[in-house]
């Protein structure tokens, strides 16, 4: 039942195979055997692609429910006698990894130790059913209204630049000054729609989406502070990433009296694993986490404080 639904979510025979750790050949006996068992045709099998039936299709809805009271009921058993144990995979963006999530998973481990953690990073936004993900932590709108998502925090940013840049150039005193003059931005734009990110100024009832000129375009974040860091432009970035930075002088505050709306930050899952227990706990801790950090959780932080 396992080896039908990863092969469904997955769209074939290999993907399903490799999420579950398990030969080819093994995978498409596993789904024979049921089918003989079943008396009936459950996918249909090209060269290509795999389709499923009508048949198919109405017991992979059984069989997710199915499997997920199974988890859950096995989690709760393990919980009532020892720790949650078990795989989880896990992704996020390579400066939430660096500067949050890797320095703290000792702790993780320490009040889990049963728990393997596969973290996938990257800013591309990954499917977590096709991809067997448990969850991924993303900051900004959620594209997939069907996942379960939980807001643990929140992205507050800062308009800044590299003394080099400012020596160079001069400060610029008004947003619209990143749009003209000789001024340039660092611009970001999306891994998935190439779209660029504009930086936006609002003070005093006054609102800017600025685009502005740039040297250079990128679609990392780690590689986007970099550039500001070697004065190729005035960045937004979020104030994690830069405190370092701001408090050893490698970048300065500019336009310091316009701030900008922070970025919410969710850790989102599929509705059919919301019951795992070793993923609840995870969920939590994270959480917790971002809770104590002052620079992440959802508090009123000035956008113009370095």
């Amino acid at each position: 039942m396992r080896a039908f639904a990863r092969v469904i979510e997955a769209g074939n025979f290999a993907r399903a195979a490799a999420s579950l750790d398990l030969p080819r050949p093994t995978v498409t006996k596993l789904i024979q055997t049921l089918e003989a068992h079943l008396r009936t045709k459950l996918l249909n099998r090209t060269t290509r692609r795999v389709t499923v039936t009508t048949d198919g299709a109405a017991y992979y809805e059984r069989v997710v429910r199915l499997l997920a009271d199974l988890e859950e009921l096995n989690g709760s058993i393990q919980v009532s006698q020892s720790s949650p144990r078990g795989r989880l995979r896990i992704d996020v963006s390579a400066a939430l990894a660096l500067l949050v999530i890797i320095p703290a998973l000792a702790d993780f481990h320490a009040r889990y130790p049963e728990i393997q953690i596969d973290l996938g990073v990257t800013d591309r936004r990954v499917d977590l059913i096709g991809e067997n993900v448990d969850c991924v932590i993303r900051a900004g709108d959620l594209a997939d209204q069907s996942l379960i998502a939980r807001r643990i925090g929140d992205l507050h940013f800062i308009t800044c630049a590299a003394p080099s840049y400012l020596q160079r150039y001069g400060e610029p005193r008004h947003p619209t000054d990143l749009e003209i003059g000789e001024h340039h931005v660092v611009s970001y734009f999306s891994t998935e729609s190439g779209r660029t990110m504009p930086l936006t100024f609002a003070a005093n009832g006054e609102e800017h989406e600025i685009l502005g000129r740039y040297i250079v375009a990128l679609n990392d974040g780690n590689a986007y502070l970099a550039a500001a860091l070697n004065g190729l432009g005035v960045v937004q970035a979020p104030i994690f990433m830069a405190q370092q930075h701001l408090d050893a002088g490698a970048l300065r505050p500019v336009l310091v009296g316009w701030g900008t709306e922070p970025v919410p930050v969710y850790v989102v899952y599929p509705p059919n694993r919301h019951l795992s227990n070793k993923l609840r706990v995870f969920v939590d801790w994270i959480a917790e986490l971002f809770a104590r950090d002052a620079l992440l959780r959802r508090t009123s932080v000035s956008a113009s404080q370095p």
